[in-house]
Order: C-alpha cells, then sequence, then structure tokens
C-alpha cells in the first residue's frame, strides 16, 4: 500500500552566491523544504494514536529539515492543535525542525500559548519556529468566540505581550515561573504580506512567513524585496500545493528559490511518499 499524509516536501537547493541560515540543528545553503504533518494516517485511514509520531519519524528519515503544523478550525475538516501536534513530532524526532505556519492568536490566551511554546522547546531546544499572526479566517473566530472584525487591533496587543512573556516569561504582573533554559526562545515570526506586515516583520521578528496560496510569484517577489531591503533575515513561503502531475509544484519551488525565499513549505491533500520524494528530488536537480 502507498504510504499517504498531507505533507509539504523540504530539500536543499544550493545557491553559491547565498549565505549560509540555520535550519533547527543544521546549517545550510540555498532556499529549505518543509513538510507539514499529516492530519491523517500514512495508510489513508483517520489518525490512531502512533499516526503523527510515526509520520514524524518518516519525515526525518527522508531527510526533510522541517515539519509544520497549521491552523484551521470548523472549515469542515479537523486539524490537531498546531503546539500539541509539534510536541508529539518532537518526541519521535531528534534534528528535524518543527514550525507553526502559522498560529492565530487572537483567539487564544497569550499565557497559555507561551506555556505550552516553552514546553515544546524543552522537549524540541533549538528547533521550534513559531509562526503567528492575527488570522483570516472567520470561521475558526465564531468556533472560539473571538472578535473577528477586531482581530488586527487585538493581535497588535497580544504581539508585544507576547515578546515580553517569552523574553521575560513574565508580562503584567502574570509570571509563568519559566525556567531558565527557555527564556528568549524560540524564534518568533511574523506572517503578512499586505500593509505593514512585511516591515513589521523585519523589524520586530526573527522572520517572515507569507503565504503562497493568497499571492502570486510577482507578489511574493514584491513583498520579499520589501522585507530585505527593510532588514528582514528568514523569510519563509509556506501553502504550496502539489499538483497531481508534481512537474508544475518544482517549477514554481524554483522560481520561489530564484526569488530568494528562504524556506518553502508545500502542501498536499492526498500524498504518497513517492510522490514526495519526487518533488524533493525534483527540486534538488
Amino acid at each position: 500500500m502507498v504510504a499517504r499524509f498531507w505533507p509539504a516536501g523540504m530539500v536543499t537547493r544550493p545557491f553559491s552566491s547565498r549565505q549560509h541560515r540555520p535550519i533547527g540543528y543544521c546549517t545550510v545553503v540555498g532556499m529549505q523544504l518543509g513538510i507539514a504533518l499529516p492530519f491523517a494516517d500514512l495508510s489513508g485511514g483517520p489518525l490512531r494514536p502512533d499516526s503523527q509520531v510515526s509520520a514524524a519519524r518518516t519525515i526525518e528519515q527522508l531527510g526533510y529539515s522541517s515539519i509544520w503544523t497549521f491552523d484551521a478550525v470548523g472549515r469542515g475538516f479537523m486539524m490537531s492543535d498546531p503546539l500539541m501536534a509539534l510536541a508529539v513530532a518532537a518526541s519521535g524526532t531528534t534534528n528535524v525542525g518543527l514550525g507553526t505556519g502559522i498560529l492565530q492568536l487572537p483567539i487564544r490566551n497569550v499565557a497559555e500559548v507561551v506555556h505550552r511554546l516553552f514546553s515544546l522547546e524543552v522537549l524540541a531546544p533549538g528547533r521550534v519556529l513559531f509562526g503567528v499572526g492575527p488570522g483570516s479566517t472567520r470561521d475558526d473566530f465564531e468556533v472560539f468566540g473571538g472578535d473577528y472584525g477586531g482581530r488586527f487591533a487585538e493581535f497588535d496587543r497580544q504581539w508585544g505581550e507576547l515578546r515580553q512573556f517569552v523574553r521575560e516569561g513574565k508580562a503584567d504582573r502574570r509570571d509563568l515561573c519559566a525556567w531558565s533554559q527557555v527564556l528568549g526562545k524560540p524564534a518568533l515570526m511574523l506572517a503578512g504580506w499586505r500593509g505593514p506586515w512585511v516591515e513589521r516583520a523585519a523589524a520586530e521578528a526573527a522572520g517572515w512567513i507569507t503565504s503562497g496560496a493568497r499571492a502570486d510569484d510577482d507578489q511574493l517577489a514584491e513583498a520579499l524585496t520589501r522585507y530585505r531591503e527593510a532588514g528582514g533575515r528568514r523569510a519563509i513561503v509556506t501553502t504550496i500545493r502539489v499538483c497531481a502531475d508534481v512537474g508544475p509544484t518544482i517549477d514554481r519551488l524554483h522560481r520561489l528559490a530564484d526569488i530568494g525565499f528562504d524556506d518553502a513549505v508545500v502542501f498536499d491533500l492526498d500524498a504518497s511518499v513517492d510522490r514526495l520524494a519526487a518533488v524533493r528530488q525534483g527540486f534538488a536537480s
């Protein structure tokens, strides 16, 4: 039986003109490809108790550099909680990076999120990439009782609170009594591609996350230019869909690498290990 899961492929395409950049525990050159953790069993059936840890081990064994989770609730399907799923992935891996792309902050309590984030950092020190944003889909807010219309103002408030909690382990007289080894960690990544989000990511975060599903390559190139001109460091483009014929996906990944992204995360609602290998090998060639 062909193993199936919901993924995003990962590989190195070397560029002599690019600087080395850290990914998880390793140092790489060029654009890396990340793989999304499945929300179904590798066999194509529903999740079992060992499905996600087994998938994470498989992903690492295949040589991918990072595992990612997305955040969606009430959209007609279910995904695991992003941080809980990464904790499961951490327990079955040793070196692969672990990222959220992204977690919607306005529908959650910041202190509770950071408590889980610090717990993940202890499980996978130096491997976590925490991407956050204001959210984009009304359904998620309706399920959790959040204010969709006020999400940007709420995120502005929470972003400062999040940074303080991560830096100090406390904010506004609320003290998590955090372990000393997690203070200042992990790296915070800010999402968005319109308005001020690109420049804010360059100024206020360790990296910038944008969506390949919500913008075409010309728009992504323009936004990346703004990000670099503003002094931005790591640039990650997510939600690159794998086509039934992987050729167009590989072509797009090459374009995104040439544009200058550091990481790309692809997804496939009906992927196989063979197809992921084809994407990986095609991008590397």
